[in-house]
């Protein structure tokens, strides 16, 4: 959203290897990764590094009110401005690699769905395998990991490396269409059925 923006630029000139991006995602990329949220029952939904909330917002229309939805974020104004505008969320400041044991905490079921906006580009190779093993032992058996990926950025190696990783530990990856309208242009990586193991 523009108006999430000058917060955002704000992050990330002092947290640029955490926060990312310059921009908030757009609407559009909000709609393809929330798709695998369900419109019915009760599912609990976890968000990762939700920034200004574009996924969050998405993701509360589709819910509609139904089951629980729990967002990771370890940037301190990110999260406060986050729980502020979504009193209906459990907002928690932690590392998305904890979140096995923030679930335990809370005693959670598996989730259904995970939605990610961290910067896996940016990360370096133990970071990325740590959250993402975190994700994979936190899914239920029939849950999907949605995130999504800078078109310009996939041919970078953090970018290869991590899909090399996401084919390793899910059954099915898919990328989604391009949004070209969002800036930059992305696209959403949707994993299904997680093998629970390294291969």
């Amino acid at each position: 959203m523009i108006s999430d923006a000058p917060t955002f630029l704000t992050q990330f000139v002092r947290h640029p290897l955490t926060t990312g991006a310059v921009l908030p995602s757009g609407s559009t990329l909000a709609q393809d990764i929330t798709a695998a949220v369900p419109r019915a029952g009760h599912p609990l939904v976890v968000e990762l590094g939700p920034g200004t909330g574009v996924f969050t917002r998405a993701i509360q229309r589709r819910l509609a009110g139904r089951g629980h939805h729990l967002a990771v974020e370890l940037n301190p104004a990110f999260a406060t401005g986050l729980a502020r505008r979504h009193p209906t969320v459990e907002v928690v400041r932690a590392d998305a690699a904890a979140l096995g044991e923030l679930l335990a905490e809370r005693r959670l079921a598996p989730a259904d769905v995970v939605v990610s906006g961290l910067p896996w580009a940016v990360f370096p190779a133990g970071r990325q395998r740590a959250i993402l093993d975190a994700v994979v032992g936190a899914l239920a058996a029939g849950g999907v990991f949605t995130t999504f990926a800078y078109r310009h950025a996939l041919p970078t190696r953090p970018a290869r490396r991590f899909h090399r990783l996401l084919t390793g530990v899910f059954d099915e990856v898919t990328l989604g269409r391009t949004v070209w309208a969002n800036l930059p242009p992305a696209l959403v990586y949707h994993c299904r059925r997680p093998l629970h193991r390294w291969s």
